[in-house]
């Protein structure tokens, strides 16, 4: 099993930035990817990015493209979020998933969910 534990959210103004940091325990394997969602009130969960294993391959929702950046330190079992220019619309829970293909951009594709860090981005 994987516990995954997000943190680093907060209220922020319009074109503030935030890094949030996801750190995972427990056992894992070596062909676990890693990637974030947000989901904001009365909204579905959406997929926000994803990064491989090696942290060399990264997808990014066309929403934050160019302002935000996934990154990950295996060393630490950490991976990050950072988070520019935010806007109201990216107001939502945070959350980071774990899960075996690369890419995934559902819920269905991750196995491991943490459960979740707040981000408020006033105007």
């Amino acid at each position: 099993q994987v516990q995954l534990v997000e943190s680093g959210g907060g209220l922020v103004q319009a074109g503030d930035s935030l890094r949030l940091s996801c750190a995972a325990s427990g056992r894992t394997f070596s062909s676990y990817v890693m990637g974030w969602f947000r989901q904001a009130p009365g909204k579905e969960r959406e997929f926000v990015t994803a990064i491989s294993w090696s942290g060399a391959r990264t997808v990014y929702a066309n929403s934050v493209k160019g302002r935000f950046i996934i990154s990950r330190d295996n060393a630490k079992n950490t991976v990050y979020l950072q988070m520019n220019s935010l806007q109201p619309e990216d107001t939502a829970v945070y959350y980071c998933a774990a899960g075996s293909k690369y890419g995934g951009r559902t819920y269905y594709d991750y196995d491991y969910w943490g459960q979740g860090t707040q981000v408020t981005v006033s105007s």
